[in-house]
């Protein structure tokens, strides 16, 4: 579990460590994938039930690569915000083809 008075940077080295498998990795991927195009959906559609399947069934994703592949608790139990900010962060790096050098170095 990370720390209460850590800093960003370093939760971020303490995310990457509990997403170290890749199997881990493509679950989250999946997941805010899903989440990201639901809630677009919900925005065009006026659905907000859209936006909410869509992050149920994203964080059920990620929480099987966590309690199925990786045999961890989720790293958003300490920073709930920053794990959010991580999530997005490594969907973004992942799209770019950077997610490998930023997990080797973490």
């Amino acid at each position: 579990m990370a720390a209460d008075d850590e800093s960003f940077s370093e939760f971020w080295q303490h995310y990457l460590r509990h997403h170290a498998q890749e199997g881990t990795r493509l679950l989250h991927m999946l997941g805010t994938g899903l989440a990201a195009l639901a809630l677009l959906a919900a925005i065009i559609t006026v659905n907000p039930l859209i936006a909410l399947a869509g992050v149920v069934i994203g964080y059920l994703l990620a929480w099987t690569g966590h309690f199925v592949v990786e045999r961890n608790r989720p790293a958003m139990e300490s920073h709930p915000a920053w794990a959010l900010l991580c999530d997005v962060r490594m969907f973004r790096l992942w799209i770019t083809g950077r997610l490998g050098s930023e997990a080797r170095v973490g």
